[in-house]
């Protein structure tokens, strides 16, 4: 399979979680006054998306490592296609709250298995691109998805949303069975047993490389987390936006990453991944830092957060493909549980930080840019060491 066509089926299967997301925000507002629930509880319904997606993935991984790649894909996307049912037809906020976690079982799959395919296809560099090759399919989605919401809930309401999302989820189905081979060999497959998850997770949790790459990649991700939850309540609420406007300056805010994530590849080949990461980190908690300056000094227009984001935005462009496949290199016999222990500290890392923003949470900029300047911070912090050691070892194997 060429490179090309592996990241568009790969993207297109990937794309379907984002748009679990990325569509559904414009209708935050106007799910919080048809089910008469506040700003907290219509959060929980995507906290409870993220945080059922990263604990599943700790399912679909060895799973994924034992019977290959595509049987995990044809029960997430099933699971998906119901709980999207369900979510359409939620009669209250409480079961939306449930419906939606159901989702996040389910979309969660294709998170694991298309990075697991990755893995099983290229290493290093090609890896980087062809990773970038799938986000940049993938950026349809915070482009588009956002727009085609607002869209929907003017067309109907914002139970359409769900039925598109149950279609979608179909269609990917269909895609899986019919575009996607199986890159496992039934020769590298592990068998699924406590012995060996145990023995598997432990070299993980004991590798600082793989924790310290996996949790930078992880607070960048969080901060976006932060910023899906809260943007929809200040763009619309604080700076007046209508839903169709919110979803533009969404998709600015986004543009700046994917755009970013298609020269990782290239500048990995030019100057290093390990560069990469240190500059780009250092990037992320320079633009983050400034924002919250300018916003606690009352200047944070909405002009200037969309730019600051977008900057800042770029740079996890920068951050979240390399940290990923720097991530899962080492640990090619287990991709699958890597994958899947990498997901779930990730999405429970951002689930944590959108609850501990939530305390703080006004409904304006400033805690919504205090929370995405600590997760940079974080991830500084993180990637000074994480690299250090890294070069420690690169070294070593030099002079050894």
């Amino acid at each position: 399979m060429s490179m090309f066509r592996a990241a568009l089926i790969l993207g297109l299967l990937s794309a379907v979680g984002p748009f679990a997301i990325d569509m559904y925000l414009p209708a935050m507002p106007a799910i919080a006054a048809g089910l008469d629930a506040d700003v907290a509880t219509v959060q929980l319904t995507l906290i409870s998306y993220f945080v059922a997606f990263g604990i599943a993935q700790l399912v679909y991984g060895p799973w994924a490592d034992q019977s290959g790649r595509k049987l995990p894909l044809y029960v997430g996307l099933t699971i998906f296609v119901a709980a999207s049912v369900g979510c359409a037809m939620a009669p209250t906020i409480g079961w939306l709250v449930a419906f939606r976690a159901l989702q996040g079982i389910g979309g969660a799959v294709l998170m694991v298995v298309p990075r697991a395919v990755i893995r099983d296809m290229h290493t290093g560099t090609a890896a980087t691109k062809l990773m970038a090759m799938v986000m940049l399919v993938i950026s349809v989605s915070p482009m588009l998805a956002p727009l085609a919401g607002s869209g929907l809930i003017a067309l109907g309401d914002w139970r359409l949303i769900f039925w598109v999302l149950c279609v979608a989820a179909a269609l990917s189905f269909v895609l899986t069975a019919t575009a996607l081979p199986e890159t496992l060999a039934k020769a590298d497959r592990i068998p699924v047993n406590l012995a060996n998850l145990w023995r598997g997770t432990k070299v993980l949790m004991r590798d600082p490389v793989f924790m310290g790459l996996t949790f930078i990649g992880g607070f960048g991700f969080a901060s976006f987390m932060v910023f899906i939850a809260s943007a929809s309540f200040v763009y619309t609420g604080q700076f007046g936006l209508s839903p169709t406007g919110f979803s533009v300056a969404f998709a600015i805010n986004a543009i700046g990453f994917f755009a970013a994530s298609q020269v990782a590849g290239p500048l990995g080949e030019r100057i290093g991944i390990l560069p990469v990461i240190r500059w780009a980190v250092i990037g992320f908690a320079a633009f983050s830092i400034l924002l919250l300056l300018i916003g606690l000094a009352g200047f944070a227009t909405l002009p200037v957060i969309i730019a600051g984001l977008f900057m800042a935005n770029a740079c996890l462009g920068l951050i979240i493909p390399t940290t990923m496949v720097m991530a899962l290199d080492p640990h090619g016999e287990i991709a699958g549980l890597a994958s899947s222990l990498g997901g779930t500290l990730q999405m429970v890392t951002g689930g944590v930080m959108v609850v501990t923003t939530g305390l703080f949470f006004d409904g304006t900029a400033v805690p919504m840019i205090a929370a995405i300047a600590l997760c940079a911070v974080l991830a500084l912090v993180l990637a000074l060491r994480t690299l250090t050691v890294m070069n420690r070892a690169s070294m070593g194997a030099v002079q050894g």
